[in-house]
């Protein structure tokens, strides 16, 4: 990496530019998990809508259903095929957290990304410890709820931005090894990985989602899906506000919050690839492969094997030779070797 780039904005311009010169193999690819998510949703409130609907005049017709436990049972069944894929898109979203972290080195070397499956299949075989770090991150989160902690878990946020890169690069460590990895590479560099953090967030937490909005706005799009969801939100109960000295939200007050909500969403989550890149980065920055003058800090190249090496092995090791995973570890192997 040249120098211009160990300073915090050089590694925010570069992860910038490393994204969007792959921007379209990264759309591809986060597009199930993100509007996967929005589906299954969708179907489930469509569903349960209709459901509710045209509940009164089928327990006319089939006596049957004028039963509380039939109702409730009927409730879970048919929102399932929408849970289903409601979850199945939210685990490959996950997965991308570490996914595209393995994809560094090669973007580093070649500036674009293939194989999306074999870095994806390089966490799915770590499932279990993968699972126990995302339980760490949902107690962290949990307890961040609690404004008496906003202070403390801020600071603590910001030193353990990059579990998921350690957990990737480093996977013979645990959970909670990866939470003291990224405590130890970011102490000494607050500063700069809050500024980082800074940076990340309002590219793509606000500017980027509020943007996309404000087109949305001008262009009519808003109220165009406005006027599809109004009558949904007629049919659902709505508190009475005055009450409290608050004027009560009108149905098209509600859709177009609705809409920016979701919107700025699946923004954010699109943009998951730029942010993994970033903290790929400054983690490499920090301890990875390369020295670090700028921060009086000298490494080691790393002796370790490359992820798609890794999984290579492991493959045969459980698989032995079963032609489609050995064909898809192979490109990857031979891919890290392009120049």
């Amino acid at each position: 990496m040249s120098k211009k780039n160990n300073t915090p904005l050089g590694i925010f311009t570069e992860s910038i530019g490393l994204y969007f010169s792959n921007f379209d193999k990264f759309m591809k690819y986060m597009t199930f998990p993100v509007l996967g998510q929005l589906a299954g949703l969708l179907l489930v409130f469509l569903i349960t809508y209709l459901y509710t609907k045209n509940l009164p005049p089928l327990i006319d017709k089939f006596s049957g259903l004028n039963n509380f436990n039939v109702l409730v049972l009927l409730s879970i069944l048919i929102t399932l095929p929408g849970l289903a894929i409601f979850v199945k898109a939210f685990w490959e979203y996950l997965v991308a957290y570490g996914a595209i972290n393995s994809m560094f080195d090669n973007m580093q070397k070649s500036g674009r990304v293939y194989d999306f499956g074999a870095h994806t299949e390089l966490i799915k075989r770590r499932t279990i410890p993968f699972i126990g770090l995302w339980f760490l991150f949902g107690i962290f989160s949990a307890v961040s709820f609690c404004p008496l902690f906003w202070i403390i878990c801020g600071i603590l946020a910001v030193y353990f931005v990059l579990v998921f890169q350690v957990f990737t690069f480093e996977p013979e460590l645990s959970p909670v090894g990866c939470v003291k990895r990224s405590l130890a590479l970011v102490k000494g560099h607050f500063a700069s990985t809050f500024m980082l953090m800074a940076l990340a967030g309002a590219l793509t937490y606000i500017f980027i989602p509020q943007l996309f909005i404000k087109v949305f706005d001008l262009t009519g799009v808003n109220n165009f899906i406005a006027k599809g969801i109004i009558p949904v939100i007629s049919e659902l109960p709505m508190p009475d506000l005055t009450q409290y000295g608050v004027k009560s939200p009108t149905e098209y007050d509600i859709a177009i919050f609705t809409i920016k909500v979701f919107a700025a969403q699946i923004l954010i989550q699109y943009t998951l690839p730029l942010r993994s890149i970033l903290w790929s980065l400054w983690y490499r920055e920090l301890g990875g492969s390369f020295s670090n003058p700028s921060a009086g800090v000298q490494t080691k190249k790393s002796s370790k094997k490359r992820p798609s090496e890794k999984l290579m092995e492991e493959s045969h090791k459980k698989y032995g030779k079963k032609k489609l995973d050995r064909n898809i570890l192979r490109r990857a192997a031979e891919k890290d070797d392009e120049t």
